[in-house]
């Protein structure tokens, strides 16, 4: 199979989707793979260390694109790139396809595309195996970028996300108590903060109180409770995740205009349309903007500013997958392996996730009675 990588061309995006490393496995299996040239620089990874795992480097994306059976990226396809795409290509990589333009999705329908959303890829326990590491990471990553944003000159309140004698420490909020929201209470845990975790499973909340022995607040949301919640807010971490959905909006734009001024927002679910009513997406280069008096951090990427630990996460992750499905093939893979299988959007243009299609008002088939067909073709 030959397997492409092509520099990514959102905003900000400095991850690769695939490093050197997962580049010499797959070669290794006898597989050829064309990386656009400088598609790593970013992440510092040299062109040179593509070629010597075993890669081919291309001068453009209409070269990857053109000859690429498999395509490993890390962003959604932009309108250029739908041009520059084979027809029947399969396409990996977080599409988040729910929030994606219908027109886009249609234009990959008309070329057979099959897209496996690696935000949506499954493992044996029902977990999300290739997303763990980009979600751990936000979390982290959530706690120190709100303990900039809270300081004075960042526009914040001027509070110390830390402990100090005497002093009351400041209060974190955490909508979801998934990877990411873990994640963030763990880190915002360590700073000294007081913090408030709010999911409506009663089962991760029960893993929140285990692992941080009561130290972390647990509660299952209601309006009354958000309400509350938000009111004594320093920062408020929403990572609501519905995999493969949009999700909902949780916190209103009434919730947010009574925070307190110079309180911080960071919201993780932006990626999948946001969990804030007031949340809009924005971009590395201008990551936050004010609305009632609180900054939104809402960067649908984050983890690409961080991108060679990122993209190592990604291919570590993803690999497994990735040699399954170029050694034995997109139908017997996706027969052989369900969580993979759970990971696709598109099947050789059809829709086959139920949300998608619903978000999307488009016809969905279920992905089983399309393999069963081929299988009987």
């Amino acid at each position: 199979m030959v397997i492409g990588v092509p520099t990514e061309t959102h905003s900000d995006e400095h991850r690769v989707g695939l490093n050197p490393f997962a580049v010499g496995r797959l070669a290794h299996h006898g597989h050829t793979v064309v990386v656009e040239k400088s598609a790593g620089l970013a992440a510092h990874f040299e062109d040179r260390a593509f070629e010597e795992a075993g890669a081919r480097i291309v001068y453009g994306a209409e070269e990857v694109y053109r000859r690429s059976d498999l395509v490993c990226q890390v962003g959604q396809l932009t309108a250029r790139e739908l041009g520059l795409l084979r027809p029947g290509a399969i396409v990996a990589s977080f599409h988040h396809l729910a929030v994606l333009r219908r027109e886009m999705v249609e234009g990959l329908m008309a070329l057979e595309t099959t897209l496996i959303g690696y935000e949506v890829i499954r493992d044996r326990g029902g977990d999300l195996p290739v997303l763990y590491p980009l979600s751990e990471m936000a979390g982290q990553m959530a706690v120190h970028l709100a303990a900039n944003y809270l300081q004075k000159e960042a526009g914040g309140r001027g509070v110390l996300l830390g402990t100090v004698p005497g002093i009351a420490p400041p209060t974190v909020v955490i909508l979801g108590a998934g990877t990411a929201g873990r994640s963030a209470a763990r880190q915002a845990l360590a700073s000294g903060a007081h913090v408030i975790v709010l999911d409506a499973d009663m089962h991760k909340l029960q893993v929140v109180h285990r692992e941080f022995v009561g130290r972390a607040v647990t509660a299952v949301p209601s309006r009354r409770r958000l309400e509350q919640y938000t009111r004594i807010a320093d920062v408020l971490v929403g990572a609501v995740l519905i995999p493969g959905a949009r999700a909902p909006f949780v916190i209103t734009e009434a919730m947010v205009v009574a925070m307190k001024p110079g309180s911080v927002i960071l919201d993780l679910s932006i990626d999948q349309g946001g969990c804030v009513e007031t949340s809009r997406p924005t971009t590395l280069r201008d990551p936050v903007f004010v609305a009632h008096g609180v900054l939104h951090y809402c960067v649908p990427n984050m983890t690409a500013n961080i991108p060679r630990t990122a993209s190592r996460a990604l291919a570590n992750t993803a690999l497994p997958y990735l040699v399954e499905l170029a050694g034995e093939g997109l139908d017997a893979t996706l027969r052989n392996d369900p969580g993979l299988a759970a990971g696709v959007y598109l099947y050789r243009g059809k829709m086959v996730n139920a949300s998608v299609g619903e978000a999307l008002g488009l016809p969905v088939i279920p992905l089983v009675d399309l393999l069963q067909e081929g299988e009987r073709r």
